[in-house]
């Protein structure tokens, strides 16, 4: 099995990149994503434990249970099914405050299930092919939380006069 990971510090508070990243409708801003859906809600919240959510990115179908959700610190989950298939062991986001927002870190512990082959397609072309989707979503969460007098500051180096 192989560890992907993707991190990102978006300047934003916990409780909004919390809110958008385990919104997984949200995914959709990503290029890298076509479709998702949230197909049971969980126990305590929609995006809680037990929810059910199903997405198809570029890579491939998968249908995601939620394990773990403690509002705005974590959250993790299991890949129930895939095409193609996989063996997932663990995925989850972590949330901290930070100087500058609120740090993200996604991680997945995955392997493509294939004889033989499986381990060297995971690290050769799964692995890259995952880390860059999770930082397209999370891209995409920077660019839709950020908008407006945060994205203005962002602005570095030398300004053209008017």
């Amino acid at each position: 099995m192989e560890t992907m990971t993707a991190e990102r510090v978006i300047d934003a508070p916990i409780d909004q990149v919390f809110a958008w990243l385990t919104t997984t409708t949200n995914y959709t801003r990503s290029p890298l994503v076509l479709w998702c859906r949230l197909s049971r809600r969980g126990a305590s919240a929609p995006y809680g434990v037990g929810a059910v959510r199903s997405h198809l990115w570029m890579i491939g179908w998968l249908r995601e249970r939620i394990t773990r959700y403690e509002a705005p610190y974590t959250t993790e989950y299991v890949v129930e099914r895939s095409v193609p298939p996989s063996r997932h062991a663990f995925g989850g986001m972590t949330f901290t405050e930070v100087d500058g927002g609120t740090r993200v870190v996604w991680t997945t512990r995955a392997e493509m299930a294939m004889p033989v082959v499986g381990p060297f397609l995971t690290r050769a072309v799964v692995r890259p092919m995952i880390t860059r989707s999770f930082d397209s979503i999370l891209a995409a969460a920077d660019a839709a939380l950020t908008r407006g007098p945060r994205a203005e500051r962002k602005v570095t180096g030398p300004q053209r006069p008017a």
